[in-house]
Order: structure tokens, then C-alpha cells, then sequence
């Protein structure tokens, strides 16, 4: 068992796509799973069973980030089951597929509320308890959308770039009480969803990747058990960019 080996990770919206990928990879690594959905009709049991199936220890949470008291009886949940949180990995996330023109206030508040009030309060509840211990690490899960703007996505994109700079101001009220917090951006990565925005996903985004392919789970899911771990003890406030150098490179138009 690595060093890492009982600690406990709270990882929001696991059920399915990259959050249930860093949920099986840091239960891999020794760490007691604790796997968040919005409700018993999300698939977190899928993923505490696959966990359990594979030697691992995890229980399922059910709870709506962006609402503060389900947060705070979630977080309750995992002490009093697990008598520590040691980790939170912020993935729940939503999209509205509008333009700035076409969207609703409905749909920009449950993007908003979701992606980074559910952030905020997933966070602070976390930090009150790691606060105690004097130990802690968090991830946040952005987007390219943390550096460029993506039309079309505009509740989407103004709720990461509102993660990047969340990620900055925590960790510097949090390093202190040795809490680190950093994000992960990934780029163009082969899940259920983003398979579904184009006939050909990864041939497109490949293209114009820099490594010529697409990510999968694993790439995002193995940056974020590096930045968790006391290997990555003195990184905090990073964006680690997990995207093949897509968005390091400007558009040109003949190319």
C-alpha cells in the first residue's frame, strides 16, 4: 500500500465519465472512496461496487453540491463513517450547449450553481474539517474554458474561469493550515458525453492536439492522484493543464 494508504477522498459527481475514473484510481492507491452523486438515481453504486470488486473500501454520498445544507450532512456523512477527509476532488460539473443570445437565467443559474457554487461549498465544508487535522488536499476540475473563451458554452465558461481563480484565493487562505488546492484542466477527453458532440471526437480534437490524439479518464485521473499525494507536497494554487498542449498554441488560420 502506498503512502497514501487509508487516507479519505470525497469525489463529487463519480458516477460516471472522469469523476468515477479518479475515484477507482485513488481507491487503487489505498484511499477510502467516499462517491458523490445527486441522487440514489445516479450511478454511485456503480462505482462503489467496482470499487469494493477490486479490493478497495467506499461508500456511496448523495447530495447537491450546489445547495449548502446537503453539502454540510455529506460531509458529516464521511467523518462520522470515515473519521477524517483528507482529500476533495471537486468534478460535479453541468453544460448548457446555448448562446450567450439563446440562454435562459435558468439555465445560467444551474450551470453557475452546480459548477461553482457546488465548488465554493463543497470546499468550504471540506477545509472547516481538514482545518483540525492540518492536512488536506483539494482538486477542482476545469476546462479549457479556464483559458479560452468556448462559443456557445457561455454559462460553462464563465463558471470555470471562475474555478481558476477560486483555486488561487483558497490556496492561499488555505496554505497555512498546510491545506493545498489546485486544479486540473483537461482538454479534449473520450468520455460518454463528449463522444456524443461529434460523429468523430477523437479524430477532430486529435487533429489539432499536439500529441495527435485525444485524452482518456485516466490522464486527467492520474494528474489528479499526483497533485493528492505528498509527492506534489509543496505545489498548490497550479492549474495543471491535462489536454496534449491543445490549449497552449494560438489558432492560425492556415494550418
Amino acid at each position: 500500500m502506498s503512502s497514501e494508504g487509508g487516507r479519505v477522498a470525497l469525489v463529487t459527481g463519480a458516477g460516471r465519465g472522469i469523476g468515477k475514473v479518479i475515484a477507482r484510481t485513488l481507491a487503487a492507491r489505498g484511499y477510502r472512496i467516499a462517491v458523490n452523486e445527486r441522487s440514489e438515481s445516479d450511478p454511485a453504486a456503480d462505482t462503489v461496487a467496482e470499487i469494493k470488486t477490486a479490493g478497495g473500501e467506499a461508500i456511496a454520498v448523495y447530495a447537491d453540491v450546489g445547495e449548502r445544507a446537503a453539502v454540510e450532512q455529506m460531509v458529516e456523512q464521511v467523518v462520522g463513517r470515515f473519521g477524517q477527509l483528507d482529500v476533495l476532488v471537486n468534478n460535479a460539473g453541468v453544460q448548457t450547449w446555448k448562446s450567450l443570445l439563446e440562454l435562459t437565467e435558468e439555465d445560467w443559474d444551474r450551470v453557475l450553481r452546480t459548477n461553482l457554487t457546488g465548488c465554493f461549498l463543497c470546499t468550504q465544508q471540506a477545509a472547516r474539517h481538514m482545518t483540525a487535522r492540518r492536512q488536506g488536499a483539494i482538486v477542482n476540475i476545469g476546462s479549457g474554458c479556464n483559458k479560452i473563451a468556448f462559443p456557445g458554452l457561455v454559462d460553462y465558461t464563465a463558471s470555470k474561469g471562475g474555478i481558476e481563480m477560486f483555486t488561487k484565493v483558497s490556496a492561499v487562505e488555505l496554505g497555512p493550515h498546510n491545506i493545498r488546492v489546485n486544479c486540473v484542466a483537461p482538454g479534449a477527453i473520450a468520455v460518454e458525453r463528449t463522444t456524443l458532440e461529434l460523429p468523430d471526437y477523437a479524430g477532430t480534437w486529435g487533429r489539432v492536439t499536439p500529441l495527435r490524439r485525444i485524452g482518456h479518464p485516466e490522464d486527467v485521473a492520474n494528474a489528479v492522484a499526483f497533485l493528492v499525494s505528498d509527492e506534489a507536497s509543496f505545489i498548490t494554487a497550479q492549474t495543471i493543464w491535462v489536454d496534449g498542449g491543445l490549449f497552449s498554441q494560438p489558432p492560425w488560420a492556415d494550418k
